[in-house]
């Protein structure tokens, strides 16, 4: 089990939980971020930072969010586990799911 991050991060992106992340495991992409599930230590530091309450521990993801688990875990199917975020840098896509997510009015 994990961490993951849902919906309300979308276009939001506030990183106070990269910021409280003590393995880097939360990547950003250009419309959210997203927590390796790999490299993830299930600590739950992130989860109290987040001002918007999009992270939730895996088995307590709402369930009209249940959808960004495989969302987060597919996100790296091609990526991997480069082992931090910070090697990385931002990334140049988000998973097809919130790429196409419609805009918050």
């Amino acid at each position: 089990m994990t961490y993951v991050i849902v919906e309300p991060c979308i276009d939001v992106k506030d990183k106070a939980c990269v910021e409280e992340c003590p393995v880097d495991c939360i990547y950003e992409a250009p419309r959210m971020l997203y927590i390796q599930p790999d490299e993830c230590v299930d600590c739950g530091a992130c989860e109290p930072a987040c001002p918007v309450e999009a992270i939730f521990y895996e088995d307590d993801t709402p369930d009209n969010w249940k959808q960004f688990i495989a969302v987060n875990a597919e996100f790296f199917k091609e990526l991997g586990s480069p082992g931090g975020a910070a090697k990385v840098g931002p990334l140049p896509t988000d998973h097809p799911v919130v790429a196409g997510w419609a805009a918050s009015a």
